[in-house]
């Protein structure tokens, strides 16, 4: 039997038109007119004899039958979207897209995809360096590296490590007049500061050194940065002090361009994760690089502990 579908374009008006509760809004989105939009839910609503909206002098509002259409309207054109982007990177076989921070990608992930590539030649690796959390519906991602509590509706999530935050600084800060021997001899110092992160207050230095209980340091002198390998960089340079992590230090730190003048550490709530829809592991591709990137991940982590 053929199927009974309203006018498909009257539908994507309406539901536009539902998610914004503004046929103004709705037409910038589909790039029409208001007047089109209008049409559109009025040639809606007469096909199924239903009010959708109820019309007020400075607006619209949905009715008890338009925000349970809307609803399913909307579910239903995100699965439309998430299996035309699947066709879309189906048909491109060979690349795979990985999106990530931008700290983690230059100072983790970038310099161990050689080893990657170096087993699967037939891949290539499309890195997004972004903050903006993936939808896989319509971005084109296949896979994310997040920073958070491990918990994501409906996604796959693998654990991949936690951080360490300590403070981190070129080698030549240990010289000097003003040796780095006490968590004290920072008052004698620059700090390097980055931006505030989500979920990562232990990387604000007001927060960090309270939780060893030094309170009588200007936490707010020093330049700031947008992302912590900036800070790192800053401070490899001699710049002064960052707080760096254990993941995005692990490389520096073991080729001395960066050391801790101190023990001192703070455990980071949140951890790494590798993130991605169940229907991705459809895809051998992204089979391939999970599997690498659980393999790297723990023995990163072994190598770490010893």
């Amino acid at each position: 039997m053929p199927r009974r579908l309203p006018p498909l374009n009257a539908l994507r008006a309406f539901e536009a038109a539902a998610r914004h509760l503004s046929f103004l809004k709705a037409a910038e989105e589909l790039h029409v007119t208001p007047g089109a939009i209008s049409q559109q839910v009025k040639a809606l609503e007469d096909h199924l004899a239903i009010k959708l909206f109820r019309r007020q002098p400075r607006g619209v509002l949905l009715t008890d039958a338009g925000q349970r259409y809307g609803k399913r309207m909307g579910e239903l054109l995100d699965q439309i979207a998430a299996a035309t982007s699947d066709l879309t990177r189906q048909s491109d076989g060979s690349v795979l897209t990985v999106t990530t921070m931008p700290s983690f990608a230059a100072r983790w992930l970038i310099p161990r995809l050689g080893a990657f590539g170096r087993l699967h030649p037939e891949i290539a690796i499309r890195t997004l360096a972004d903050d903006k959390l993936a939808t896989f519906i319509d971005d084109g991602v296949d896979l994310a590296i997040r920073f958070g509590g491990g918990k994501y509706p409906g996604l796959v999530a693998d654990f991949l490590f936690r951080e360490e935050v300590f403070p981190v600084c070129s080698p030549r800060l240990l010289e000097g007049p003003t040796p780095l021997r006490t968590l004290d001899d920072l008052a004698r110092h620059i700090l390097l500061h980055d931006e505030p992160h989500p979920g990562l207050h232990e990387l604000e230095w007001g927060a960090w050194l309270a939780t060893q209980g030094v309170r009588h340091i200007d936490a707010h002198q020093g330049p700031r940065f947008t992302y912590t390998h900036m800070s790192l960089t800053a401070a490899a340079m001699g710049q002064g002090v960052a707080l760096g992590t254990s993941v995005l230090c692990a490389d520096d730190l073991e080729s001395g361009r960066l050391i801790r003048p101190f023990p001192h550490k703070v455990a980071a709530d949140f951890a790494y994760y590798l993130v991605f829809p169940p229907v991705a592991l459809d895809r051998p591709l992204v089979v391939a690089f999970r599997q690498w990137l659980l393999e790297a991940s723990a023995a990163f982590s072994l190598s770490a502990a010893a």
